[in-house]
């Protein structure tokens, strides 16, 4: 596609959006058309049509693949032989998956023109948002957004995260002046390989522009999370920095020193009053709201694995409209009317039970084979809308029982409401089929925060009682299968709560940084696979705790 006709911005970008998707069909056979045209003559597609440009030959040949089937072509390429193995176009570079659903990155090839069409989906938030909250162009935006450190293939190829390939590119670096997006952040903090001289750095600019922020944001939730427990411990530094009108001397990445030094500019006891006002408040309930008094909302993901956070930043859910214009898309149906379609087979498809964008059924479950489980909800004009629900491989599973990450969140969501009579919230949870022992059971790693009340100074402590009660409403709220399992088969032992020490998740995020993933991209796994990951969280835990009876079940 030619990048300057995805250069949309304001009523443009509305005007090419019911453009698209009124016409979804004809643009996705369009789509499939110019694939077909420019990779036609690849090695992997002339396996299967042998150079034929026929959309129906291509639907009937072709099969449904997943990356293992990909990975050794894509092997060779990032080894040094030719990017016509699986595509028309030259490989500019390789996009590096978080690695936190699969245990370790995936490499993807990309193209020139995916920075052209990422960027005009980057582009469409603010007319969106437009809509809804007006005055935007009044004021700052403090969006937290970091990149990776890349690495190369053997043959010299870059690798790198997907937002690091953007920030990194002359779409990002020599964007024009816009009103809507008027960062906070300066670009070299954003650029900033040091994770935390960046967040610091960002965290300062935000603070100095307070006043002028009108919304606060990051990629994911858990991100602005992690965000806002780095101000909670590095405030008092912050705000030293603004009263002297001095970096402190812990940034050392000599770009973030250059431009740090500039914002400041000179000393501002008055500003820095203000935070330390703010922040040595006991209790930090509505922070954002108070450090920020102009924020209209919260930009983050906040859909599937994320929607742990939304009580944590008093938020709402969202739906997709897939923009037909980005790429062909097929789906594999989970289910008609609501019901699970339970003869999908894990690795072979029938190319017969593909649908195509246009022709989804509202209500229906699918999966594309990337692993992810998505409902239609509705349509825009012809283009179906989409609800995320879960991780399809993420399942935790001891006997004939099968628990997806969306029945798991909702589970813990019921449960959690326990907590709040004793101030008490539940940040973050991660999840583990614990087989070592005979029956096997569901182990939950809670981390709380518990927060002082308005008439205490510390907080209500929890006894054993409580998370006891914790533990039945989870097993309560899990499919019959499983309770049938855990109540009549004794397949099943109890469900285990494991409440680990504050800042074990964010321990955890930093060794799957450390491993290669990215701030931005960071999802916390809701089922855990890795050894490591185990041994980590089992060096924090502090106090353990099992359901004290069978959940209820009738035949």
């Amino acid at each position: 596609m030619d990048g300057k006709k995805l250069e949309y911005k304001g009523d443009d970008a509305l005007e090419e959006i019911e453009k698209l998707t009124e016409k979804a069909g004809e643009f996705q056979e369009s789509i499939l058309k110019e694939i077909l045209m420019q990779n036609g003559q690849t090695e992997y597609l002339s396996k299967y049509i042998k150079g034929s440009k026929d959309v129906k030959e291509f639907k009937c040949c072709v099969p449904v693949t997943t990356y293992k089937d990909i990975c050794p072509y894509i092997q060779r390429i990032a080894n040094g032989e030719d990017s016509s193995l699986i595509t028309g176009h030259y490989i500019t570079e390789m996009l590096c998956s978080s690695g936190t659903s699969a245990g370790e990155p995936k490499l993807m090839p990309s193209i020139a023109g995916d920075l052209d069409r990422r960027t005009f989906i980057y582009n469409l938030v603010m007319p969106i948002m437009n809509q809804y909250v007006s005055g935007m162009d009044e004021g700052k935006a403090m969006l937290l957004y970091f990149v990776k450190a890349e690495k190369s293939t053997p043959c010299g190829l870059p690798a790198r995260t997907v937002l690091t390939s953007y920030y990194k590119s002359k779409h990002f670096k020599c964007r024009t002046h816009d009103l809507f997006n008027d960062f906070t952040s300066p670009d070299q903090a954003i650029l900033c390989k040091d994770s935390n001289q960046s967040m610091y750095c960002q965290l300062l600019s935000g603070l100095i522009h307070r006043h002028q922020v009108l919304r606060i944001g990051a990629v994911f939730a858990s991100a602005l999370l992690r965000a806002i427990s780095f101000l909670e411990r590095n405030w008092a530094h912050l705000c030293n920095d603004i009263r002297s009108g001095q970096v402190d001397p812990m940034i050392t990445d000599h770009e973030c020193r250059s431009c740090m030094s500039f914002i400041l500019s000179s000393p501002n006891p008055c500003l820095a009053d203000e935070i330390v006002e703010i922040c040595s408040h006991p209790s930090w309930k509505g922070i954002l709201c108070h450090l920020w008094p102009r924020t209209k909302y919260i930009e983050a993901v906040v859909t599937g694995s994320m929607a742990q956070y939304i009580p944590a930043l008093e938020y709402y859910n969202v739906v997709f409209t897939l923009m037909p214009n980005m790429c062909y898309y097929e789906f594999i149906p989970l289910g008609e009317n609501g019901k699970w379609l339970m003869d999908v087979a894990e690795e072979e498809v029938p190319n017969d039970k593909l649908v195509d964008l246009v022709h989804v059924g509202l209500g229906w479950l699918y999966r594309y084979r990337i692993g992810d489980v998505l409902q239609v909800t509705g349509f825009h004009n012809r283009a179906p809308q989409f609800r995320f629900i879960c991780r399809r491989n993420v399942v935790l599973s001891i006997d004939n029982d099968k628990t997806n990450e969306e029945d798991l969140h909702n589970s813990i969501t019921k449960a959690k409401k326990l907590l709040e009579p004793y101030n008490a919230l539940l940040v973050e949870y991660t999840s583990y089929a614990d087989t070592s022992s005979v029956p096997g059971h569901y182990v939950l790693y809670w981390e709380i925060l518990h927060h002082a009340s308005a008439t205490k100074d510390t907080p209500i402590p929890l006894d054993a009682k409580v998370h006891q009660e914790c533990c039945i409403a989870v097993e309560e709220e899990l499919d019959y299968v499983y309770r049938r399992c855990r109540s009549y088969d004794k397949s099943i032992g109890p469900l285990e709560i494991r409440v680990v020490e504050p800042g074990t998740f964010e321990a955890l995020m930093d060794m799957f940084i450390g491993q290669g993933g990215s701030i931005n991209q960071y999802k916390t796994p809701r089922c855990i696979k890795s050894n490591p990951a185990l041994v980590l969280l089992n060096s924090r835990v502090k106090a353990s705790f099992f359901s004290p009876r069978d959940p209820s079940w009738i035949p």
